[in-house]
């Protein structure tokens, strides 16, 4: 993984901790870095976070990098610190767990979590964190694994303003956009709104491509004509040539769309929300599952139509 070139603004170095070094993880940590903030890493697997100082070695910075072995290490010392984990507990057990960063972040400083999660925990570690003093942002991000590389993620934050005032000048390291949404858990739940709309989208591209295929058309050609029109998205410019070519080993996993869509469906049965069209299209991914295809990426749906 290596990160692309891109202007940062300037802002005071600022000592921070990255906890999980994933697809996204890493890339974002590694945009702080080249920001010029001292950036120290966790991440399960001690490996990854030895691999990512290692590629960190020959970049251009101003500023230190170096590993922890827990996240409480991490947390120590630091004013910010970033999260991006795999799900609910995980981001409890690296928080507000045993070794979790609340043991050692100090009064005044700030948890920014970009988990995809839900927004009860949100709430439940946002309320956490007052008690001893701290802030937390929830901080789901889109634009994928490519955003990431790119610095250029869109960001959706939910907590304190003035939390989000103090931290949007280290988030645009990584981001093209940066929003406060309102209290904490507007974030994760703007996320759900995103992934209802990216879910709706890819199935109904999938359909339209293999409808074209079986009907004898000139896909590419189709493509092409229609991105020009009301029709088109990120999704048909990016992910329709793809589609059509059978190319799903890249970008955002089948498996991680269904968590999301699993989040979402929670939440709706919480608000009494009708998704009738995200409940099947969550089916169709459990489809593409069975395939084998949960770590293909989502615009795999047309595979079910073929």
């Amino acid at each position: 993984m290596s990160v692309t070139d891109k202007a940062y603004a300037p802002h005071p170095s600022t000592r921070v901790a990255f906890i999980g070094l994933g697809t996204m993880g890493a890339p974002m940590a590694a945009h702080l870095l080249r920001a010029g903030h001292h950036v120290t890493v966790y991440n399960r697997t001690a490996a990854k976070a030895q691999a990512w100082l290692t590629e960190q070695a020959g970049a251009v910075v101003q500023a230190q990098a170096q590993t922890a072995v827990t996240p409480a290490e991490a947390a120590r010392g630091a004013t910010v610190v970033f999260t991006c984990v795999g799900n609910d507990d995980d981001l409890r057990e690296v928080v507000s767990g045993p070794q979790g960063v609340f043991q050692t972040l100090q009064p005044g400083g700030t948890v920014v979590d970009h988990t995809t999660a839900s927004a009860d925990v949100a709430r439940e570690l946002a309320a956490a964190a007052r008690e001893r003093g701290l802030q937390f942002v929830d901080a789901p991000v889109s634009g994928g694994n490519v955003g990431a590389i790119n610095g250029a993620l869109t960001v959706m934050c939910g907590g304190d303003a003035q939390a989000f005032a103090q931290v949007q000048p280290l988030i645009v390291a990584f981001a093209r956009a940066v929003t406060h949404l309102g209290d904490s858990g507007a974030g994760q739940l703007a996320k759900m709104v995103n992934q209802i709309c990216v879910g709706g989208v890819l199935q109904s591209l999938a359909e339209a491509l293999a409808f074209g295929e079986k009907a004898g058309l000139d896909m590419p050609k189709v493509l092409d004509v229609i991105s020009q029109g009301a029709a088109s998205s990120w999704q048909m410019v990016h992910r329709g040539p793809t589609m059509l070519r059978s190319e799903f080993d890249f970008g955002f996993a089948v498996d991680w769309m269904r968590k999301d869509l699993g989040l979402v469906l929670d939440e709706a049965l919480r608000l009494g929300a009708r998704v009738p069209a995200t409940a099947l299209i969550d089916q169709f991914y459990a489809d593409v599952q069975a395939m084998g295809g949960g770590r293909q990426d989502t615009s795999s749906l047309i595979r079910r139509l073929r």
